[in-house]
């Protein structure tokens, strides 16, 4: 029966080693791992329990067109070539259709119909009349551009809102810079002194504050919105005359404004009625994505450990799955605003609440998933740590090895074949017996490890098949779909899921408590063991309860999924609908009261917990360093005046605010708008200005200015060869049309079909956007000219010169662009490298003073009332990470003369940095999920307190010492310390607490070894270094106090050092890494080196 499920597919399959044979284990090995016992899972569905053969499956993705693909290569015939040409052409076309009744095809057809109803202002005689005889009209098609459709109701809400404040805004400055003409002519007689008031404040002013809110909210909205205002502005100041020569006139600021009102309302129209899309759905297909992919992580990794390879997290369907979840998740963020306004617009305003809990819950999930990354890669580490002793101990083994020497040469490849020694699993329909379970007449004969890798195998036979069922059930708890047909509506969570869950966490404890308590007490057997061999399988034991311990997180995770998920379908079900934010007369007496109760309206990091705040971008060096480094000199200066240093101080805080990043782009911003916009206002220059369509120029420069170099070159770029693009359409549609509006209506809809399908599919929005807007004004203006809406004849009139107006236009959306960039780059440029920097940088300098806490050290402190490291803390420097990486996409599109952003280099160390962070998450859950601690942790953490402060402090250290470094960027010395030292001088402190403690139960008459699993001694050989102790010395020469010495010490006590030790080391691998792709970046001081020239 055996082979015939093995022979049937049993899971995982045999695999070959390296060397392209089967391991050959020793005996005790294949009776540990040549079976796997079927362990007992809870199907969640149902609650069923079932012993069944069954395997950790993940998502599968298949292409339907690979068949007609291999058809037609493997055709031979003419004949064949045709019928597979024929049915790839049928399958592309259907292709295509099942693409236009997506929901992506859905958007990109929104977004065209919008943008034919725009035209309709230019073509459409009743439209075109309304908006009167000037030209322009195609500024209403630009607004279905810049607005498009292709929005959740609840964006759209937000858009049209945000829309109505630039409008209004605009508005008052437009109507402001026409007062000051008018009474500047009446006044003075003259309206160039008005003209510099209004080019320095209606100009630079207002488009340097829509600059500086552009920059400091740095939301998608608001820059579309910034650009809506700044159209408005540039549209009537710089071409009214009646601004310009000083008289009133509402023409054309009535005009803009219906432009700008029917512009907006066939956007919110389209979005409305036309496949309308709600922000909820979104948002719940988002989680139902999200949880789906979660279960895939966890597959992954679980079955990842169980047969200890690398492979599962190293393949591309693992970071695929990973893609997925991060896409998955950044679109929950974003739908989760939007979809706040619609819930409080329909009033379900508790719904709201329970769905942003929902996201923060399965963001815990992909945490504790990530902790349980961090401890598989604790095992990987110390496979390859054993495999290096082993090997150094066949080498130096004699013939005559004592008790080592007869299982040497099956051992000898045990951990590099570890991997095909824990594959070699069938299932069993029936159970087995565990070996080397304590009915084992051998058990007490032989010792049980004689090297690391054995304990991976006995644990896995004890613990691998209750971890494989833990595994199956919460992957299937996160595959089932938590709502159902009526996504808005329905939440279809069954409440067998968390009976099912329970009973699976019942089952995998008191399997897990035995498992642990065989493996501690096998490991106080065989005291021949050396101390070094005595630590590796001590370190590899902790490992493995450290795994165990993280796959407990994240069933204890899922529960709290499964908690809001329940509260909500309550909710759903006894939903009273409320508008209490409506209700602002409350707002000054609730304030405090609704702050408490509204995890939103709370700030993300309470200044006491951690420097970290909500910001757009990282912003470097903090504030309270700078306050630090601006008041030494005078805090080291007691005689000096205080009034003279409290003017200075003075002086210093306002020349600290002009410098701060987001007034100085608005500064920027506002001084290149006026030396562009001087133009319009000088007699001498203006004719040009208007001939070559400067408004156009100034709005592509406020369009193409970005906050770093890097995004200014990424935008402009885009920009110039959509610019051209959309010339060379605008050219060929006039000309084949001969500018009938028909004609150029459907030309219209397919240039929109195609630049929508780049913008939202391709994601290519700057170059999209700017080749139908620079088709749009050139074709759309033509047709305007022909239809008498302008007087100008400068470029032809009723008969529209399509080259000349192209010419134009794209010469003055180049020069615009081209000023944007140099202006960036020429007056106090932002650098995206250095941001990045300064960035990671003060990263890795928070990550140290968190480390330094003391992981450990908080559980010691009764009265501490500080965790290691607290919830949001963890959110803060995820998201902080996640930041750092748009501004590494901004900063690989710099340009400078020392060279090319090395991105791949930095890709690798922000790569790292994450591991760094789950290792981080790691320990949150190691020092955070134990109530209390026993007598027998607390003795051995006081006993190797300095010790632990010492690595604590050497990883600290580590960190600050690459934070400078990526902060100067300076080569590093060849000195950086290792925590190897520390780290063995902690494990020999813990050996040397075994040997004070057995020199004690000596001393005391007690004898034998250490407690086992029941707190009893059991009796070993001694081990050679305590033979050699004499019975005089007292625990107290090595520091140990009388009641740590007689203290009940259970093996099971020396987890949790054991697990700090072991993500302390994981952290230091990771920093390792980060350190070598530093020295090749900025290379390595050597002894040699002549710095002082």
């Amino acid at each position: 029966m055996a082979s015939e499920a093995s022979a049937s597919g049993a899971w995982p399959p045999v695999r070959p080693n390296k060397r392209g044979v089967r391991a050959q284990h020793a005996p005790y090995a294949r009776r540990i791992v040549a079976k796997m016992r079927n362990g007992t899972f809870i199907i969640p569905s149902t609650g069923e329990r079932s012993r069944k053969q069954f395997t950790l499956r993940t998502s599968a993705t298949a292409n339907p067109r690979a068949s007609i693909i291999n058809r037609y290569t493997e055709a031979e015939t003419l004949c064949e070539q045709c019928a597979a040409a024929l049915d790839d052409g049928k399958s592309r076309l259907l292709a295509v259709w099942y693409w236009l009744c997506s929901d992506q095809g859905h958007q990109v057809l929104k977004c065209t119909f919008a943008y034919l109803l725009g035209s309709l202002a230019t073509f459409s005689p009743f439209l075109s009349n309304y908006l009167g005889n000037r030209d322009g009209k195609h500024i209403v098609a630009t607004l279905t551009v810049f607005f498009h459709p292709a929005r959740t109701t609840g964006s759209m809400i937000e858009a049209a809102l945000i829309a109505m404040v630039a409008v209004i805004f605009a508005n008052v400055v437009c109507a402001l810079s026409m007062t000051v003409a008018v009474l500047s002519r009446k006044s003075l007689d003259s309206v160039a002194p008005a003209h510099a008031i209004i080019l320095l404040t209606a100009i630079g002013g207002g488009l340097g504050f829509i600059a500086w809110v552009k920059q400091r909210l740095n939301q998608p909205l608001v820059n579309v919105a910034s650009s809506l205002g700044s159209m408005a502005i540039i549209s009537m100041v710089t071409k009214d005359d009646s601004i310009l020569y000083g008289y009133f006139s509402d023409a054309r600021f009535v005009q803009v404004i219906k432009m700008l009102l029917i512009g907006i309302t066939f956007s919110t129209a389209v979005n409305l009625l036309v496949w309308p899309v709600a922000a909820r759905s979104v948002l719940r297909k988002s989680i139902i994505t999200a949880s789906s992919t979660l279960s895939d992580r966890l597959s992954f990794v679980t079955r990842g450990f169980l047969i200890g390879s690398e492979e599962e997290v190293n393949s591309p369907e693992y970071h695929r799955v990973s893609k997925s979840y991060t896409a998955a998740y950044g679109l929950m963020t974003i739908t989760l605003r939007e979809a706040k306004l619609e819930y409080y617009a329909v009033g379900e305003e508790r719904i709201y609440q329970y769905d942003k809990r929902l996201v923060k819950s399965l963001d815990s999930v992909s945490q504790a998933i990530g902790g349980l990354r961090s401890a598989l890669n604790t095992q990987f580490t110390l496979l390859r740590e054993g495999s290096n002793v082993l090997a150094e101990n066949q080498e130096t083994a004699t013939p005559e090895g004592g008790p080592l020497s007869p299982q040497t040469p099956s051992r000898v490849s045990s951990v590099m074949d570890v991997v095909e020694r824990l594959s070699v699993i069938d299932e069993d329909e029936e159970p087995r017996s565990i070996p080397n379970s304590r009915s084992d007449p051998t058990l007490n004969q032989t010792p049980i490890f004689r090297v690391p890798s054995d304990i991976f195998a006995l644990f896995m036979a004890l613990l691998g098949p209750s971890m494989k069922s833990l595994a199956y059930t919460l992957s299937e708890i996160l595959r089932e779909p938590p709502f159902g047909n009526d996504i808005k509506n329905d939440v279809a969570i069954s409440e067998q899921l968390r009976d099912s869950l329970r009973e699976a966490l019942t089952l995998y404890n008191t399997a897990r408590h035995s498992a642990l308590q065989e493996v501690y007490r096998s490991m106080e057997l065989g005291r021949t063991r050396s101390e070094a061999v005595q630590a590796d399988i001590e370190e590899v034991a902790a490992a493995c309860g450290h795994f165990s311990f993280s796959l407990l997180a994240v069933a204890e995770a899922m529960d709290s999924y499964l908690d809001v998920l329940e509260e909500l379908k309550y909710a759903t079900e006894t939903l009273e609908r409320s508008w209490n934010w409506t209700k602002f007369w409350q707002y000054k007496w609730k304030t405090r009261e609704m702050t408490d109760c509204d995890p939103e309206s709370e700030p993300l990091l309470k200044r006491t917990q951690s420097g970290l705040r909500r910001s757009a971008l990282p912003k470097g060096i903090p504030d309270s360093l700078k306050k630090q480094r601006d008041n030494f000199n005078w805090d080291a200066s007691s005689q000096s005046s205080s009034w003279t240093r409290s003017l200075s101080q003075l002086t210093l805080r306002i020349m600290r605010f002009l410098s701060r990043e987001d007034i100085i782009f608005g500064i920027k911003i506002g001084v290149g708008s006026v030396l562009w916009a001087m133009f319009a206002f000088i007699p001498a220059t203006r004719p040009v200005y208007q001939t070559w369509r400067g408004e156009w120029g100034l709005l592509s420069y406020m369009v193409v200015v970005g906050m770093t170099n890097g995004a200014s070159n990424t935008t402009g770029f885009s920009r110039l060869i959509g610019t051209l693009l959309g010339a060379v359409c605008a050219i060929a549609a006039w000309i084949l049309s001969f500018g009938n509006a028909y004609a150029l209506a459907l030309f219209g809809f397919f240039m929109a079909l195609g630049n929508f399908y780049m913008i939202l599919v391709v994601k290519n929005g700057p170059l999209g956007r700017i080749s139908l807007l620079a088709y749009n004004v050139i074709v759309l203006y033509a047709y305007s000219l022909s239809q008498q809406d302008d007087d100008d004849n400068d470029e032809g009139g009723r008969n529209p010169l399509i080259f000349d107006i192209a010419y134009h236009r794209v010469i003055a959306v180049t020069l615009g662009i081209v000023w944007g960039m140099l202006f960036c780059h020429m007056l106090w440029p932002i650098s995206g490298r250095a941001k990045f920097r300064e960035g990671l940088a003060v990263l890795y300098l928070q990550l140290g003073l968190i480390w330094k806490r003391g992981p450990l050290t908080t559980l010691l402190e009764s009265d501490s009332k500080r965790d290691f490291m607290d919830a949001r803390e963890q959110a803060a420097l995820q998201r902080y990470a996640f930041k750092l990486e748009t501004l590494r996409t901004s900063a690989k599109s710099e340009f400078e003369l020392r060279g090319p952003f090395p991105n791949k280099a930095y890709s690798r160390i922000l790569h790292a940095t994450k591991h760094i962070l789950d290792s981080f998450y790691a320990m949150r859950l190691i020092s955070e999920h134990r109530g209390s601690l026993s007598a027998g942790e607390r003795a051995l953490l006081d006993f190797t307190a300095a010790e632990r402060t010492l690595l604590c402090q050497r990883i600290s250290h580590v960190l600050q010492v690459l934070a400078s470094c990526i902060m100067l960027e300076y080569p590093l010395t060849d000195v950086i310390p290792t925590i190897e030292a520390n780290k063995d001088r902690l494990l020999g402190r813990i050996y040397q607490f075994r040997l004070d403690r057995f020199e004690a139960q000596l001393l005391s008459g007690g004898g034998g070894g250490g407690g086992g699993s029941n707190g009893k001694a059991v009796a070993a050989p001694l081990p050679a270094v305590v033979a050699e102790v004499p019975k005089v010395r007292r625990g107290s020469a090595s520091g140990a106090t009388p009641a740590q010495l007689s203290t009940e010490v259970e093996e099971k006590d020396y987890a949790l050092v054991y697990a700090y030790i072991l993500v302390t080391a994981q952290v230091a691998a990771d920093l390792q890494k980060v350190r070598e792709e530093i020295e090749g970046l900025f290379g390595v001081l050597h002894q040699n080196d002549m710095l002082l020239e």
